[in-house]
This record gives C-alpha cells, structure tokens and sequence, in this order.
C-alpha cells in the first residue's frame, strides 16, 4: 500500500498541524482524508488534562514497563502513530531489538518478559479490549499478586491513558513518524 502525509505547520507553532493522509482509492491508490480536528489547540483544557493524567499514571512505574505496556495497547488499537512514538522511546531507553518485536507475540514469547511484565501485558490486553468480555478475575489477580495496590491503580492509569492517547492519534489522523510532543 502506499501511503503518503503531508504536514503543514499553522501560525500557532510547532506541534499544531493539520494532517492529510492517504490511503488506497485513488489514481496514485490512495483516496485523500479530509483535514482533522487539531486536538491539542481546538480543545487546550482537555489536551492539558490529558498530558496530567498521562504524567501522573506513569509514576512510581517502571520506565520500561510504561513502554511495553504503550506499545502493547498500541498494536491492539493499530495506532501506528503511538507506536513509532513508544518504540522509539524504549529504543532510546535502552529496550533490545528483541524484546521489542517480542511485544505482539509476548504469550509465545513468555522468556523473553518477566512474570511481571507479563502480568502487566495480559491486563493491558484485557483493559484495551475490555468491550470482548470485560476484565477477566484471573487476569486481574494475576496483576495483584505482581503490583501492590497503589502500583497496580497507576498501571490501570498508564493503561487508560494509552487507550486515550490511541483514540485521539487515530480519531485526529497523526501521521506515524511525526512525533509531535
């Protein structure tokens, strides 16, 4: 497929650009998506809300778990956007080649991963799709016996706000590979 993006920065400055993304439809096999809503300067109070609640969940969690578990929530979402951006940061934390392109098949990959990790993957995956039957008991025990309470209400807090953070890349059409931060 080929896809193509292009970027234009407003008179507000960096970070505020208005995308447009093509798929597969037109004479070059990509049919055009209209310009998107630019979320972080048509709604600056619930954007700021959001980075603060992004900030406040990743605390006291362990910066490679935060990775694992943004990547994890984004290929579920198939947010290309959010996942360049986390693959990215875990390269530049430090995260092996390995255990990254083990992250979608984490399950198979169980040596890869410390039981905690895979505790928190399992939960992630159950929080993301939680509209396929909720949140299993077993899973969610399986997080208790690895992350003490207040640990485990900030990994639900990591895991509610890569979901969100997936929504609005996806909703406003963030082009992967332009990290707008």
């Amino acid at each position: 497929m080929t896809q193509t993006a292009t970027a234009q920065t407003d008179a507000a400055g960096p970070g505020n650009t208005t995308h447009t993304t093509r798929g597969s439809g037109s004479a070059d096999g990509a049919a055009p998506r209209s310009p998107r809503v630019n979320f972080a300067r048509s709604a600056p109070k619930a954007f700021k809300a959001l980075i603060g609640f992004d900030a406040a969940a990743r605390e006291g969690l362990d910066p490679a778990l935060v990775e694992l578990v943004q990547i994890r929530s984004s290929q579920l979402n198939k947010c290309a956007y959010c996942l360049h951006m986390h693959t990215s940061d875990a390269r530049k934390a430090g995260e092996s080649e390995e255990r990254l392109h083990m992250v979608a098949v984490w399950e198979e990959a169980a040596h890869f991963f410390t039981e905690k990790e895979r505790a928190a993957l399992a939960l992630t995956e159950a929080v993301t799709l939680v509209a396929r039957g909720g949140v299993p008991d077993e899973v969610y025990e399986r997080a208790a016996r690895h992350f003490e309470e207040a640990e485990l209400a900030q990994l639900l807090a990591l895991i509610f706000t890569i979901n969100t953070w997936n929504r609005v890349a996806l909703s406003t059409g963030k082009v992967p590979g332009t990290d707008e931060r």
